[in-house]
């Protein structure tokens, strides 16, 4: 029997030699890697500290053996988020995006058969952002792009970014949005709640604004993926549906229900609890769930497959999570072999 590759859609990586390039364009920035020991190291990228950087993130033979230990086919590399950088100017931020997608694709180019790429964008120069998803998809071969939640301040259904929506629907990219510089940071400093609380949220602000600012309504076939399960927006489906139909404040944009568009949005199955993934693969159907590991940070997970195979689905809503639906966008065949069984 053949069996999709199982494939983590949520993985970012900053190598040393990124990190090296980086900082030939922007010695003011970094990125820098001090306090480096076994385990990991702290990550300096402008004023923003990352403790830990686990080292995994830029060591590929630590990569290569965690894929093997969590049962990982094929990873889709994605940028760190500290490296957004959109409140820097876009001319450098470009320049910088470019150093890291020609290096995400050259490291697919020599582990064809263990990463896939995507890129970052200057999304504070939405024109520019776009050309770059377009070179990155055309020219390097990658399969679309991870941004950020918001742009310094601005939603992501903010008008000035549709020409990175128009372009990512004309090329059927993977777009991937991921959480940064976290809402109600003052309320969240202790506990790492900023995290535990924050990522989700901001994650959840940004699937709301794209629903109700009509971003999913315009541009159906997107492909876009909420980490973290989609934050907190899909148990409060509901709430956005009741919401439409009784506040005018919530039709300005949409004509149909928020759930139509709610329901082209995937997640990935980074929830750390088996009910809430069941609940996302009942609510939202096994093709909308994608696997993802948050790799290499403390709040991801080798288990994801594990934790898949161990929710209770039949076989079909398993491989589809695990790697069917992601390899078919990116065109990746399945194959005999065993690590569906692993």
């Amino acid at each position: 029997m053949s069996f999709s590759p199982v494939i983590d859609v949520h993985a970012h990586i900053l190598t040393e030699e990124m990190m090296a390039r980086m900082r030939r364009e922007a010695p003011e920035i970094g990125p820098t890697l001090t306090e480096v020991d076994a385990e990991g190291g702290v990550l300096t990228v402008g004023d923003i500290v990352q403790r830990p950087f686990p080292r995994g993130g830029w060591d590929l033979d630590r990569r290569l053996a965690d894929l093997d230990i969590a049962g990982f086919d094929l990873q889709v590399l994605s940028n760190c988020p500290q490296t957004f950088l959109y409140e820097r100017d876009a001319a450098l931020t470009g320049a910088l995006c470019q150093i890291q997608n020609e290096a995400i694709a050259e490291l697919v180019a020599r582990h064809p058969d263990r990463f896939l790429g995507i890129a970052t964008l200057p999304m504070q120069d939405p024109a520019r952002a776009a050309d770059e998803l377009r070179r990155a998809v055309t020219r390097l071969g990658l399969k679309g792009a991870q941004i950020g939640s918001h742009i310094e301040g601005r939603n992501l259904d903010h008008p000035a970014l549709e020409p990175v929506w128009a372009t990512a629907a004309e090329l059927g990219a993977f777009i991937l949005i991921h959480p940064q510089k976290a809402a109600a940071g003052d309320r969240t400093k202790e506990f790492y709640l900023k995290n535990l609380i924050g990522n989700p949220l901001e994650t959840t602000i940004a699937a709301a604004s794209l629903v109700f600012g009509g971003v999913l309504e315009r541009y159906p076939d997107l492909r876009i993926c909420l980490v973290h399960g989609g934050g907190f927006l899909p148990f409060q489906t509901g709430r956005m549906i009741h919401g439409w139909k009784e506040r005018p404040e919530c039709r300005r944009f949409i004509t149909e229900s928020p759930e139509v568009s709610i329901r082209r949005l995937y997640f990935d199955t980074l929830t750390h609890f088996g009910p809430a993934l069941r609940y996302l693969t009942d609510t939202f159907a096994a093709d909308h769930v994608l696997l993802g590991s948050d790799y290499p940070f403390d709040m991801g997970t080798l288990e994801g497959a594990r934790q898949v195979r161990a929710a209770g689905l039949d076989r079909p809503a398993e491989e589809a999570i695990l790697g069917r639906t992601a390899g078919a966008w990116f065109g990746i065949k399945a194959a005999a072999g065993a690590a569906a069984d692993a």
